[in-house]
Order: structure tokens, then C-alpha cells, then sequence
């Protein structure tokens, strides 16, 4: 550790490990280096053993669960989006080659159903229509709604940014997506899962943002389907999350990082000007002018004012031995499923989330599921907040609950310390990535190219 870097990197999570990559490959002189004994941080994947040790130390995981290289469990749920710009990333730096995916086999939305003359009301879970055919013969929407969501639909798949003309008379630049509400008379549950469980908003700010941004979305996320699977726009690396921070870890280590796991730092050093000039560990003292690093390396080191907490989420994994009731025919549910609870429908300010995967994604023993419920905490029992999750789960085996608080950097980088976001809550890694995109151009100077990208990872 006693030499002189160009970047040292603090963390193993998915936006350190991305960017370690992509400076080394610059040319820059990467130190790597994480307390913990395995990458990913806290969004590593862990076998049987790592995950009670976590969480119940002593205590040791049932026999009937099999042995630790059956499971790798994600300690965040998190989708990827398969026309996003993760995998644009992936693809562009060929770390996509270290990776193979298996398609979600469904993406389903709870609703609260009024009970009419033929149906009873209640809580239930649907199948969200990506398109206008599936709009028709969706049970989320009355007659006249699917009509209308059908012609909102076709809006979005002729819309072209370079053509005003498909933008059906509307400034989608200057006028808020409530305006396209209106004109295509979409009911209000209608709206909620086009914008949480379609466009992916986590609350319901995007009404009065320009149209632009959740059309752009909608059209992502109907782009995405069909690309490598047909039921849903996500994709799922096998072996869990954790192989793709390992992927760019791996890619840094190619072009001459230096990786360091089971260490940590005990003080940021800063010149006479404030600016970074080095790390040290113990006795041990690392040259540098600039460092990357989680929220959790500036905390642990004294320097709180460069972080500063937006809120908290909570997190439950669960190990079932059943897959998600309502997914399907009973005896024929689907084996992998996200599941998004908007916010209105159970009275919050923001949505919780259920991401469910099994053994067809190399994650647990045959005939095991692992659901994972995450949300921000809005009271202060933030476990009773994911009742409604646990209802649509169905019982579980065992599960394993995390409060964490949620960071962002609270000053700008201008002395070299670049300090990262924590995970959000949302289901996927689209905000993620724009973080690493932005501290990229920041670091860089330029944006990363994601242009001129092989069709898919078998052109690796």
C-alpha cells in the first residue's frame, strides 16, 4: 500500500468497482481496496454461511437448505433493465463476456380493486401491460380504460424525439406528464402503474415534471422488452448480483489495479490547500490526489460533513419454500417476478418493492425461492411498513430485516475526495448508473461514449 496512485477506490460496491475499471483502462493507477472479505459491498452476494454470519452470527442455517455453494444471496434486490445503460456499459467495456443472464420471467403490480356487480374488490396483483395489445386484455382497467391506455400506448411507440409531429400536438418539453394524462383521459389507476410500475417513479412527482422525462422512460421500458426476454424488461445475472462488480474488478485488474480486500482506512490525508494527498492504514501511508469512496469510508474516517443522510430504507430478505402466490395458475407460478406496490394504492408517500428469484438463477437450492421486500421508511416501525409485502409473499422460512440510512455526497469534489450514493430503494440500477456516468464526466472531463455497442454479449 506504501506507494503513489493516481486513484484510490474505497468499496467494492457497483458504482466503485464500475468506475475503478474505467480509470484503470484510462491509463490511471488504481488501488482498490475493502474491509470486507468479499466484493460487492452492500450490494455483495452471499452463500448460506456469509449471510448468518451476518446476521446471526453463531447461529448455524438449517440443514435443510443445503450446502453454501447452492445459494448467493443478493443483499439488495435490483433488476437490470435490458435495453439500460448498465448494459450499455457492460457491452461497451466487454465485461458483459464475464457474465450470463437469464430473462425475469414477469413484472406484476398490486391494486386495491373496487368490487363491482360481477367481481369482489380487494388487494390483488396483476400482470403490467407494456403494450397497446396487452392493454386490451389487461385486468387492471375497466373497458373504456383499456381504450384509452391502448391509445396512450401507441403514442409512446410512435413517438420520435427527432419529429414533432408524433407528439400529437403536445410540448412535451414544457408540459407536465399530467397534460398527457388528460388528453389521453387516463383514470387515475391507470396512471399509477404507467408511472411506478412502467416508467419506474418511486413517488408521484413525475405529474408535474416535463412529459418528456416519463415518456422517455415508458419508452425504455417497452424498448427493453423483447430483447431477451418477452414477459419482462429485466434481466438477471446468474450467481447473483455480486458478478457484476466482480466483472469490473476483474477489468481493472487487467489493465494493472491493484485490488486489497480485508483493508480499510484509518484517516483521508489533506495538503495544505485541503486537497487529497493521500490515505493512510495503520502505519501504512498511500499517495494519492484523488479519492473514490462510499459514504461509509468518509463516516468511518471523521468526515461527516462530506455526506449527508436523505432518509432510511428497509430491506427484508426471504427464503421460501413456495414461489409468489397469484404469479400464475396455482402449480404453475412464475419462478422470478418483480412486484411494485405503489404508493397510493396503500396510502404512503412512496413505493415498496418485491423482487423474487429461484433456482433457475443459480442463486438456492432447488425448490427454494428468495424474495426480497425493500422500501424507504416512512414511520418508526418500519418492518410493520411491509405487511402488505408479506401478505402477497405468502409465508416465509426465514428472513433477515436491515434499516440502513441512505447517503449522498453533501459538498462538491473539488479537493479530490469523490464521495458515491448509497443503493436507493428502487428496483433497479438505472439511478445507479447515472451516478456513475455523472462522476465519470466529473472526474473525466467527458461523458462516457455508450454509442456504436455490439447487438449482444455473445459479440464480446
Amino acid at each position: 500500500m506504501e506507494d503513489t496512485y493516481d486513484v484510490v477506490v474505497c468499496g467494492t460496491g457497483l458504482t466503485e468497482c464500475i468506475l475503478s475499471g474505467l480509470l484503470s483502462h484510462e491509463g490511471k493507477k488504481v488501488l482498490h481496496i475493502d474491509r470486507n472479505p468479499f466484493y460487492g459491498g452492500e450490494g455483495a452476494s452471499l452463500n448460506l454461511t456469509s449471510l448468518w454470519k451476518l446476521f446471526r452470527n453463531g447461529v448455524e442455517p438449517p440443514k435443510e437448505l443445503g450446502t453454501n455453494r447452492d445459494w448467493n444471496i443478493d443483499l439488495i434486490p435490483k433488476f437490470i433493465m435490458a435495453n439500460g445503460k448498465l448494459v450499455k456499459i457492460l457491452l461497451k467495456t466487454k465485461v458483459a463476456k464475464y457474465l450470463e443472464w437469464k430473462p425475469i420471467d414477469g413484472t406484476y403490480v398490486f391494486q386495491m380493486k373496487e368490487g363491482g356487480m360481477f367481481s369482489k374488490g380487494g388487494a390483488t396483483i396483476q400482470k403490467v401491460p407494456s403494450n397497446d395489445k396487452e392493454a386490451l386484455h389487461s385486468d387492471l382497467m375497466t373497458f373504456w380504460e383499456k381504450k384509452n391506455c391502448r391509445n396512450f400506448f401507441i403514442f409512446v411507440q410512435k413517438y420520435n424525439p427527432k419529429d414533432p409531429k408524433t407528439y400529437d400536438g403536445l410540448d412535451l418539453f414544457k408540459q407536465p406528464f399530467s397534460a398527457v394524462v388528460k388528453k389521453f383521459d387516463l383514470a387515475i389507476n391507470t396512471v399509477d402503474f404507467i408511472g411506478h410500475a412502467v416508467a419506474l417513479y418511486t413517488n408521484d412527482e413525475f405529474l408535474t415534471r416535463p412529459a418528456i422525462e416519463a415518456i422517455d422512460k415508458i419508452k425504455l421500458y417497452m424498448d427493453s422488452i423483447g430483447r431477451y426476454g418477452d414477459n419482462s424488461p429485466f434481466i438477471y445475472p446468474i450467481y447473483g448480483l455480486g458478478g457484476i462488480p466482480e466483472g469490473f474488478s476483474r477489468m481493472c485488474a487487467i489493465f494493472g489495479g491493484t485490488f486489497m480486500l480485508n483493508k480499510d482506512i484509518d484517516k483521508v490525508l489533506f495538503d495544505a490547500d485541503g486537497k487529497v494527498c493521500g490515505v493512510q492504514s495503520g502505519t501504512e501511508i498511500c499517495k494519492t490526489k484523488m479519492l473514490i469512496c462510499n459514504p461509509t469510508y468518509a463516516i468511518n474516517t471523521g468526515l461527516t460533513n462530506k455526506v449527508k443522510s436523505i432518509g432510511k430504507v428497509i430491506r427484508c430478505i426471504c427464503i421460501m419454500d413456495h414461489p409468489i402466490p397469484g404469479t400464475g395458475p396455482k402449480g404453475k407460478e412464475i419462478s422470478s417476478v418483480q412486484i411494485i406496490i405503489p404508493q397510493r394504492q396503500l396510502g404512503r408517500k412512496s413505493d415498496l418493492y418485491v423482487m423474487m428469484v429461484s433456482g433457475i438463477q443459480q442463486v438456492c437450492k432447488s425448490g427454494f425461492y428468495i424474495a426480497i421486500i425493500s422500501g424507504t421508511c416512512e414511520t418508526e416501525n418500519p418492518e410493520k411498513e411491509l405487511e402488505p409485502a408479506f401478505a402477497i409473499l405468502g409465508g416465509v422460512k426465514e428472513k433477515f430485516i436491515t434499516v440502513s440510512q441512505v447517503w449522498t455526497p453533501a459538498t462538491d469534489f473539488k479537493d479530490g475526495m469523490i464521495v458515491t450514493k448509497s443503493l436507493d430503494p428502487t428496483s433497479h440500477f438505472e439511478s445507479a448508473t447515472e451516478d456513475v456516468l455523472n462522476l465519470y464526466k466529473i472526474i473525466t472531463g467527458k461523458d462516457l461514449d455508450l454509442e456504436n455497442l455490439p447487438e449482444d454479449t455473445e459479440e464480446q
